[in-house]
Protein backbone atom coordinates (compact mmCIF):
# COMPACT_ATOMS: atom_id res chain seq x y z
CA UNK A 1 0.00 0.00 0.00
CA UNK A 2 0.89 3.73 -0.70
CA UNK A 3 2.67 5.45 2.47
CA UNK A 4 0.06 7.67 3.24
CA UNK A 5 -1.91 4.68 4.21
CA UNK A 6 -2.07 6.30 7.84
CA UNK A 7 -3.08 9.64 6.77
CA UNK A 8 -5.50 11.29 9.21
CA UNK A 9 -8.97 11.05 8.44
CA UNK A 10 -11.03 13.99 9.91
CA UNK A 11 -14.39 12.47 11.21
CA UNK A 12 -16.81 15.67 11.82
CA UNK A 13 -20.28 15.93 12.65
CA UNK A 14 -20.77 12.23 11.32
CA UNK A 15 -24.52 11.49 10.69
CA UNK A 16 -25.93 14.98 12.23
CA UNK A 17 -29.31 15.54 11.73
CA UNK A 18 -29.28 19.53 13.05
CA UNK A 19 -30.61 21.93 10.42
CA UNK A 20 -28.36 23.96 8.56
CA UNK A 21 -31.14 26.99 9.08
CA UNK A 22 -34.25 27.75 10.49
CA UNK A 23 -37.15 26.56 7.93
CA UNK A 24 -40.77 25.79 8.09
CA UNK A 25 -39.66 22.67 6.15
CA UNK A 26 -36.92 21.53 8.88
CA UNK A 27 -37.38 17.53 9.58
CA UNK A 28 -36.56 17.33 13.03
CA UNK A 29 -37.34 13.68 13.32
CA UNK A 30 -36.46 10.38 10.61
CA UNK A 31 -39.24 9.16 8.57
CA UNK A 32 -40.78 5.69 9.91
CA UNK A 33 -41.27 2.95 7.60
CA UNK A 34 -44.79 1.24 8.34
CA UNK A 35 -42.96 -2.04 7.11
CA UNK A 36 -40.33 -1.96 10.09
CA UNK A 37 -37.01 -2.03 7.85
CA UNK A 38 -34.39 -4.30 9.70
CA UNK A 39 -31.78 -1.78 9.25
CA UNK A 40 -32.02 1.92 10.88
CA UNK A 41 -32.84 4.90 8.52
CA UNK A 42 -32.41 8.58 9.36
CA UNK A 43 -34.44 10.59 7.10
CA UNK A 44 -35.14 8.06 4.86
CA UNK A 45 -31.52 6.80 4.63
CA UNK A 46 -30.06 3.49 5.66
CA UNK A 47 -27.60 4.47 8.38
CA UNK A 48 -25.69 1.23 7.03
CA UNK A 49 -25.56 2.08 3.65
CA UNK A 50 -24.28 5.53 3.84
CA UNK A 51 -21.43 4.40 5.73
CA UNK A 52 -20.46 3.01 2.34
CA UNK A 53 -19.35 6.71 2.01
CA UNK A 54 -16.84 6.42 4.61
CA UNK A 55 -15.05 3.74 2.81
CA UNK A 56 -14.89 5.44 -0.57
CA UNK A 57 -13.61 8.90 0.97
CA UNK A 58 -11.21 7.36 3.22
CA UNK A 59 -9.96 5.02 0.38
CA UNK A 60 -9.89 8.03 -1.63
CA UNK A 61 -7.31 9.91 0.39
CA UNK A 62 -4.96 6.48 1.32
CA UNK A 63 -4.62 5.58 -2.50
CA UNK A 64 -3.68 9.78 -3.08
CA UNK A 65 -6.81 9.69 -5.62
CA UNK A 66 -7.54 12.97 -3.69
CA UNK A 67 -5.98 14.79 -1.00
CA UNK A 68 -8.90 16.43 1.39
CA UNK A 69 -12.39 16.65 0.99
CA UNK A 70 -15.91 17.89 2.61
CA UNK A 71 -19.29 15.51 1.55
CA UNK A 72 -22.50 16.79 2.34
CA UNK A 73 -25.63 15.68 2.02
CA UNK A 74 -29.57 17.29 3.05
CA UNK A 75 -32.75 16.19 2.95
CA UNK A 76 -35.37 18.11 3.80
CA UNK A 77 -33.04 20.64 5.07
CA UNK A 78 -31.97 18.54 7.83
CA UNK A 79 -28.43 16.99 7.76
CA UNK A 80 -27.97 13.27 7.04
CA UNK A 81 -24.50 12.95 6.02
CA UNK A 82 -21.25 15.08 6.48
CA UNK A 83 -17.62 14.19 6.66
CA UNK A 84 -14.36 15.85 6.20
CA UNK A 85 -11.94 13.49 5.13
CA UNK A 86 -8.21 14.03 4.46
CA UNK A 87 -5.94 17.03 4.39
CA UNK A 88 -7.02 21.06 3.76
CA UNK A 89 -2.93 21.14 3.85
CA UNK A 90 -0.89 18.03 3.15
CA UNK A 91 2.47 19.50 3.52
CA UNK A 92 1.39 22.02 6.46
CA UNK A 93 -0.24 18.46 8.33
CA UNK A 94 -3.29 20.72 8.95
CA UNK A 95 -6.27 18.39 8.51
CA UNK A 96 -9.54 18.66 6.75
CA UNK A 97 -12.38 20.36 8.49
CA UNK A 98 -16.34 20.72 7.77
CA UNK A 99 -15.75 24.52 7.96
CA UNK A 100 -12.38 24.46 5.13
CA UNK A 101 -12.62 26.79 2.44
CA UNK A 102 -13.12 26.16 -1.24
CA UNK A 103 -12.25 28.20 -4.73
CA UNK A 104 -16.15 26.94 -5.96
CA UNK A 105 -14.94 28.46 -9.46
CA UNK A 106 -17.99 28.21 -11.45
CA UNK A 107 -20.45 27.54 -8.62
CA UNK A 108 -20.68 31.12 -8.47
CA UNK A 109 -22.42 31.04 -12.00
CA UNK A 110 -25.65 30.34 -9.97
CA UNK A 111 -25.28 33.41 -7.65
CA UNK A 112 -24.51 35.76 -10.04
CA UNK A 113 -27.60 34.32 -12.28
CA UNK A 114 -29.64 34.72 -9.25
CA UNK A 115 -28.71 38.56 -8.50
CA UNK A 116 -29.73 38.86 -12.66
CA UNK A 117 -32.76 37.43 -11.50
CA UNK A 118 -33.49 39.89 -8.41
CA UNK A 119 -32.79 43.02 -10.17
CA UNK A 120 -35.45 41.67 -12.62
CA UNK A 121 -38.07 40.90 -10.31
CA UNK A 122 -37.75 45.03 -9.06
CA UNK A 123 -38.19 45.74 -12.33
CA UNK A 124 -34.78 46.95 -13.38
CA UNK A 125 -33.62 44.94 -16.57
CA UNK A 126 -35.06 42.41 -18.45
CA UNK A 127 -33.64 38.32 -19.48
CA UNK A 128 -34.77 39.91 -22.97
CA UNK A 129 -32.72 43.46 -22.95
CA UNK A 130 -29.65 44.14 -24.72
CA UNK A 131 -26.19 43.51 -23.13
CA UNK A 132 -25.31 46.39 -24.90
CA UNK A 133 -27.86 48.45 -22.97
CA UNK A 134 -25.05 47.97 -20.47
CA UNK A 135 -21.79 47.59 -21.96
CA UNK A 136 -21.03 49.51 -25.05
CA UNK A 137 -18.93 47.25 -26.69
CA UNK A 138 -21.20 44.73 -27.10
CA UNK A 139 -23.05 46.59 -29.82
CA UNK A 140 -21.56 45.29 -32.79
CA UNK A 141 -19.82 41.92 -31.55
CA UNK A 142 -18.54 39.31 -34.34
CA UNK A 143 -18.35 35.73 -34.64
CA UNK A 144 -15.52 33.78 -36.21
CA UNK A 145 -15.24 30.86 -38.04
CA UNK A 146 -12.44 28.41 -39.06
CA UNK A 147 -12.25 28.41 -42.58
CA UNK A 148 -9.35 25.51 -43.65
CA UNK A 149 -6.19 26.69 -41.17
CA UNK A 150 -7.57 30.49 -41.09
CA UNK A 151 -10.08 32.01 -39.02
CA UNK A 152 -12.45 34.62 -40.57
CA UNK A 153 -14.59 36.81 -38.26
CA UNK A 154 -18.39 38.14 -39.56
CA UNK A 155 -20.92 40.67 -37.82
CA UNK A 156 -23.13 38.55 -35.52
CA UNK A 157 -26.75 38.29 -36.70
CA UNK A 158 -28.33 40.00 -33.90
CA UNK A 159 -27.15 41.39 -30.63
CA UNK A 160 -26.81 39.19 -27.31
CA UNK A 161 -29.44 39.21 -25.31
CA UNK A 162 -29.28 38.56 -20.80
CA UNK A 163 -31.15 35.58 -21.22
CA UNK A 164 -28.36 34.31 -23.76
CA UNK A 165 -25.95 35.04 -21.08
CA UNK A 166 -28.08 33.15 -18.70
CA UNK A 167 -28.13 30.36 -21.06
CA UNK A 168 -24.77 30.04 -22.48
CA UNK A 169 -25.71 30.47 -25.68
CA UNK A 170 -24.69 33.83 -26.42
CA UNK A 171 -21.82 31.99 -28.09
CA UNK A 172 -18.96 33.75 -25.94
CA UNK A 173 -16.00 31.64 -25.22
CA UNK A 174 -13.09 31.72 -22.54
CA UNK A 175 -10.92 32.29 -25.76
CA UNK A 176 -8.94 28.87 -25.32
CA UNK A 177 -9.89 28.18 -29.00
CA UNK A 178 -7.41 27.82 -31.17
CA UNK A 179 -8.97 30.58 -33.88
CA UNK A 180 -9.20 33.16 -31.33
CA UNK A 181 -7.01 32.78 -28.40
CA UNK A 182 -3.85 34.87 -29.71
CA UNK A 183 -6.55 38.21 -29.56
CA UNK A 184 -8.06 36.92 -26.39
CA UNK A 185 -4.43 36.88 -24.86
CA UNK A 186 -3.21 40.45 -26.73
CA UNK A 187 -6.61 41.66 -24.65
CA UNK A 188 -5.44 40.03 -21.38
CA UNK A 189 -8.11 37.62 -21.35
CA UNK A 190 -8.56 33.92 -22.27
CA UNK A 191 -4.94 31.98 -21.99
CA UNK A 192 -3.85 35.07 -19.98
CA UNK A 193 -6.01 35.03 -17.61
CA UNK A 194 -5.11 31.22 -16.01
CA UNK A 195 -7.37 28.51 -17.45
CA UNK A 196 -9.18 31.76 -19.08
CA UNK A 197 -12.14 32.34 -16.66
CA UNK A 198 -9.45 32.53 -13.80
CA UNK A 199 -9.22 37.14 -12.81
CA UNK A 200 -8.33 36.89 -9.21
CA UNK A 201 -4.99 38.45 -9.87
CA UNK A 202 -6.90 41.33 -12.12
CA UNK A 203 -5.95 45.33 -10.39
CA UNK A 204 -9.34 46.21 -12.55
CA UNK A 205 -12.73 46.30 -11.90
CA UNK A 206 -14.48 43.65 -13.71
CA UNK A 207 -16.78 46.23 -16.07
CA UNK A 208 -12.93 47.15 -17.87
CA UNK A 209 -12.38 43.34 -18.51
CA UNK A 210 -16.23 42.96 -20.19
CA UNK A 211 -15.66 45.93 -21.80
CA UNK A 212 -12.65 44.70 -23.98
CA UNK A 213 -14.41 41.08 -24.47
CA UNK A 214 -17.06 42.57 -25.90
CA UNK A 215 -14.27 43.77 -28.76
CA UNK A 216 -13.31 40.18 -29.14
CA UNK A 217 -14.43 37.80 -31.74
CA UNK A 218 -16.93 35.29 -30.25
CA UNK A 219 -17.09 31.57 -31.35
CA UNK A 220 -21.19 31.09 -32.29
CA UNK A 221 -24.13 33.17 -33.26
CA UNK A 222 -26.52 34.11 -30.40
CA UNK A 223 -28.79 32.11 -29.60
CA UNK A 224 -27.39 28.68 -31.97
CA UNK A 225 -24.99 26.90 -29.65
CA UNK A 226 -24.55 26.08 -25.67
CA UNK A 227 -21.07 27.82 -25.29
CA UNK A 228 -18.98 27.90 -21.81
CA UNK A 229 -17.81 30.97 -21.43
CA UNK A 230 -17.50 34.51 -19.56
CA UNK A 231 -21.28 35.14 -20.39
CA UNK A 232 -21.69 34.70 -16.83
CA UNK A 233 -18.41 37.39 -15.83
CA UNK A 234 -20.53 39.86 -18.26
CA UNK A 235 -23.52 38.92 -16.21
CA UNK A 236 -21.65 40.19 -13.07
CA UNK A 237 -20.98 43.87 -14.75
CA UNK A 238 -24.36 44.34 -15.61
CA UNK A 239 -25.36 43.51 -12.13
CA UNK A 240 -23.02 46.11 -11.41
CA UNK A 241 -24.53 48.31 -13.95
CA UNK A 242 -28.13 47.71 -12.82
CA UNK A 243 -27.72 47.92 -9.22
CA UNK A 244 -24.90 50.74 -9.05
CA UNK A 245 -22.93 49.03 -6.56
CA UNK A 246 -19.88 46.63 -6.81
CA UNK A 247 -21.07 42.58 -7.34
CA UNK A 248 -19.37 41.47 -4.13
CA UNK A 249 -21.62 43.95 -2.26
CA UNK A 250 -24.78 43.31 -4.05
CA UNK A 251 -24.84 39.25 -3.26
CA UNK A 252 -23.72 40.03 -0.09
CA UNK A 253 -26.59 42.32 0.94
CA UNK A 254 -28.66 40.30 -1.02
CA UNK A 255 -27.83 36.36 -0.99
CA UNK A 256 -24.68 35.70 1.37
CA UNK A 257 -25.81 37.81 4.55
CA UNK A 258 -29.85 36.99 4.15
CA UNK A 259 -28.84 33.36 3.96
CA UNK A 260 -26.33 33.14 6.76
CA UNK A 261 -23.74 32.85 4.62
CA UNK A 262 -20.51 34.13 6.80
CA UNK A 263 -18.02 32.33 4.95
CA UNK A 264 -18.86 33.02 1.17
CA UNK A 265 -16.71 36.05 -0.43
CA UNK A 266 -14.84 36.91 -3.67
CA UNK A 267 -11.80 37.14 -1.46
CA UNK A 268 -11.03 35.67 1.90
CA UNK A 269 -10.23 38.03 5.11
CA UNK A 270 -6.80 37.69 6.46
CA UNK A 271 -8.41 36.02 9.66
CA UNK A 272 -10.09 33.21 7.62
CA UNK A 273 -7.18 32.38 5.56
CA UNK A 274 -6.03 29.70 7.46
CA UNK A 275 -9.05 27.95 6.68
CA UNK A 276 -8.61 28.06 2.68
CA UNK A 277 -7.71 24.43 1.26
CA UNK A 278 -4.94 24.19 -0.72
CA UNK A 279 -5.26 23.04 -4.65
CA UNK A 280 -3.36 19.99 -5.36
CA UNK A 281 -3.44 18.21 -9.18
CA UNK A 282 -3.90 14.46 -10.68
CA UNK A 283 -0.10 13.83 -11.94
CA UNK A 284 0.30 11.40 -14.85
CA UNK A 285 -0.09 8.55 -12.46
CA UNK A 286 -3.19 9.84 -11.15
CA UNK A 287 -2.17 10.89 -7.66
CA UNK A 288 -2.60 14.55 -5.97
CA UNK A 289 0.45 16.88 -6.19
CA UNK A 290 0.25 20.16 -4.78
CA UNK A 291 -0.16 22.94 -7.27
CA UNK A 292 2.14 25.37 -7.80
CA UNK A 293 1.40 28.82 -6.83
CA UNK A 294 -0.30 31.44 -9.21
CA UNK A 295 -3.05 31.51 -11.37
CA UNK A 296 -2.85 27.98 -12.61
CA UNK A 297 -2.55 26.57 -8.55
CA UNK A 298 -3.13 28.36 -5.38
CA UNK A 299 -4.46 31.74 -7.09
CA UNK A 300 -4.55 34.95 -5.16
CA UNK A 301 -8.02 35.03 -3.06
CA UNK A 302 -5.94 35.61 -0.04
CA UNK A 303 -2.94 38.28 -1.34
CA UNK A 304 -5.04 39.52 -4.99
CA UNK A 305 -5.49 42.91 -5.83
CA UNK A 306 -9.26 42.44 -4.49
CA UNK A 307 -10.52 44.70 -7.37
CA UNK A 308 -11.85 42.23 -10.04
CA UNK A 309 -15.24 40.18 -8.40
CA UNK A 310 -15.43 37.22 -11.77
CA UNK A 311 -19.13 36.67 -11.39
CA UNK A 312 -18.35 33.11 -13.84
CA UNK A 313 -16.28 32.11 -10.90
CA UNK A 314 -14.54 34.19 -8.26
CA UNK A 315 -16.49 32.99 -5.22
CA UNK A 316 -14.31 31.14 -2.15
CA UNK A 317 -17.29 29.23 0.18
CA UNK A 318 -17.49 26.44 2.42
CA UNK A 319 -19.66 23.19 1.87
CA UNK A 320 -22.53 24.61 4.56
CA UNK A 321 -22.74 28.54 3.32
CA UNK A 322 -23.48 26.72 -0.05
CA UNK A 323 -25.49 24.19 0.83
CA UNK A 324 -27.61 27.00 2.15
CA UNK A 325 -27.57 28.52 -0.90
CA UNK A 326 -29.09 25.49 -2.64
CA UNK A 327 -31.76 25.21 0.12
CA UNK A 328 -33.33 28.69 -0.07
CA UNK A 329 -33.25 27.58 -4.12
CA UNK A 330 -34.55 24.38 -3.56
CA UNK A 331 -37.71 25.95 -1.17
CA UNK A 332 -38.74 28.11 -3.99
CA UNK A 333 -36.99 31.22 -3.05
CA UNK A 334 -37.64 30.91 0.93
CA UNK A 335 -35.27 30.98 3.30
CA UNK A 336 -35.47 32.30 7.38
CA UNK A 337 -39.08 33.17 7.03
CA UNK A 338 -38.54 35.53 4.62
CA UNK A 339 -38.75 35.29 0.28
CA UNK A 340 -35.43 36.24 -1.32
CA UNK A 341 -36.92 35.29 -4.77
CA UNK A 342 -40.24 34.37 -6.61
CA UNK A 343 -41.81 30.59 -6.65
CA UNK A 344 -41.93 31.76 -10.09
CA UNK A 345 -38.18 33.05 -10.64
CA UNK A 346 -37.29 29.85 -9.17
CA UNK A 347 -38.47 27.62 -11.56
CA UNK A 348 -37.33 29.79 -14.57
CA UNK A 349 -33.91 29.18 -13.14
CA UNK A 350 -34.59 25.28 -12.93
CA UNK A 351 -36.23 24.84 -16.31
CA UNK A 352 -34.20 23.66 -19.62
CA UNK A 353 -35.10 27.27 -21.59
CA UNK A 354 -32.95 26.32 -24.42
CA UNK A 355 -34.82 22.77 -25.56
CA UNK A 356 -31.76 20.80 -27.41
CA UNK A 357 -29.54 22.75 -27.64
CA UNK A 358 -27.37 21.43 -24.69
CA UNK A 359 -28.15 18.39 -25.25
CA UNK A 360 -29.37 16.97 -28.66
CA UNK A 361 -31.81 14.09 -27.20
CA UNK A 362 -33.27 16.15 -24.41
CA UNK A 363 -32.02 14.01 -21.86
CA UNK A 364 -30.42 16.98 -20.42
CA UNK A 365 -31.07 20.67 -20.35
CA UNK A 366 -29.83 24.41 -19.01
CA UNK A 367 -32.22 27.09 -17.31
CA UNK A 368 -31.62 30.32 -16.09
CA UNK A 369 -27.74 29.45 -14.39
CA UNK A 370 -28.38 25.39 -13.35
CA UNK A 371 -28.12 22.22 -15.79
CA UNK A 372 -31.22 20.42 -15.59
CA UNK A 373 -31.91 16.41 -15.55
CA UNK A 374 -34.79 15.64 -18.15
CA UNK A 375 -34.63 11.97 -18.56
CA UNK A 376 -34.24 9.69 -15.75
CA UNK A 377 -30.99 7.44 -16.46
CA UNK A 378 -28.78 11.14 -17.92
CA UNK A 379 -27.84 12.15 -15.17
CA UNK A 380 -26.97 9.18 -12.68
CA UNK A 381 -30.01 8.20 -10.70
CA UNK A 382 -30.74 12.02 -10.40
CA UNK A 383 -34.66 12.68 -10.53
CA UNK A 384 -36.33 14.09 -13.50
CA UNK A 385 -36.15 17.96 -12.46
CA UNK A 386 -33.12 17.98 -10.44
CA UNK A 387 -30.44 20.58 -11.25
CA UNK A 388 -26.98 21.03 -10.26
CA UNK A 389 -23.26 22.13 -11.50
CA UNK A 390 -19.63 22.04 -10.59
CA UNK A 391 -16.50 24.36 -9.91
CA UNK A 392 -13.09 23.82 -12.29
CA UNK A 393 -11.19 22.78 -8.63
CA UNK A 394 -13.98 19.68 -8.65
CA UNK A 395 -16.67 20.47 -6.63
CA UNK A 396 -20.31 19.71 -7.17
CA UNK A 397 -23.75 19.87 -6.40
CA UNK A 398 -26.96 18.27 -7.38
CA UNK A 399 -30.64 19.14 -5.93
CA UNK A 400 -33.11 16.59 -6.36
CA UNK A 401 -36.58 18.23 -5.61
CA UNK A 402 -38.55 15.02 -6.22
CA UNK A 403 -36.52 13.24 -2.80
CA UNK A 404 -35.56 16.84 -1.16
CA UNK A 405 -31.96 16.34 -1.48
CA UNK A 406 -29.15 18.91 -1.03
CA UNK A 407 -25.89 17.35 -2.23
CA UNK A 408 -22.72 18.78 -2.20
CA UNK A 409 -19.03 17.51 -2.85
CA UNK A 410 -15.97 19.97 -2.26
CA UNK A 411 -12.83 19.26 -2.92
CA UNK A 412 -9.47 21.33 -4.63
CA UNK A 413 -8.23 19.38 -7.30
CA UNK A 414 -7.06 21.22 -10.98
CA UNK A 415 -6.74 19.05 -13.02
CA UNK A 416 -8.41 16.74 -11.75
CA UNK A 417 -8.70 12.92 -12.91
CA UNK A 418 -10.54 11.57 -10.06
CA UNK A 419 -13.88 9.89 -10.17
CA UNK A 420 -14.56 10.17 -6.64
CA UNK A 421 -17.53 12.73 -6.93
CA UNK A 422 -19.24 10.88 -9.42
CA UNK A 423 -19.04 8.12 -7.15
CA UNK A 424 -20.08 9.94 -4.12
CA UNK A 425 -22.79 10.75 -5.61
CA UNK A 426 -24.31 7.21 -6.21
CA UNK A 427 -23.08 6.23 -3.18
CA UNK A 428 -25.81 8.79 -1.67
CA UNK A 429 -28.34 7.46 -3.63
CA UNK A 430 -27.92 4.00 -3.06
CA UNK A 431 -28.42 4.91 0.59
CA UNK A 432 -31.73 5.88 0.13
CA UNK A 433 -34.30 3.66 1.50
CA UNK A 434 -37.27 5.63 1.35
CA UNK A 435 -37.90 6.95 -2.39
CA UNK A 436 -40.47 9.60 -3.35
CA UNK A 437 -40.01 9.33 -7.12
CA UNK A 438 -43.30 8.11 -8.46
Amino acid sequence: MRSHRTLLLATVALFTTAPLATSAQTTSAAPRNSRALSETLRNGFSVARLARIDSLLEESVRDEDITGAVALVLRDDAVVYERAVGWADREAKRVMKPDALFRIASQTKALTSAAILMLAEEGRLTVSDPASQYISTFGRTTVASRVDSTTATAPARRQITIRDLLTHTAGIPYGTDVGVASRYAAKGLGPEAGYGWYTADKNEPVCESMSRLGTLPFVAQPGESFVYGYNTDVLGCIVEKASGIPLDSFIRTRITAPLGMRDTYFFVPPNAASRLSAVYMSNNDGRSVRAPDGARGQGHYVEGPRRNFAGGAGLVSTARDYARFLQMIANGGRANGKMLMAPHTVRLMTTNQIGNIYSANGAMGFGFGFETTERYGANGMASVGSFGWGGAYGSTYLVDPVEGLVIVFMMQQLPNRSDVASRYRTLVYQALATSRAP
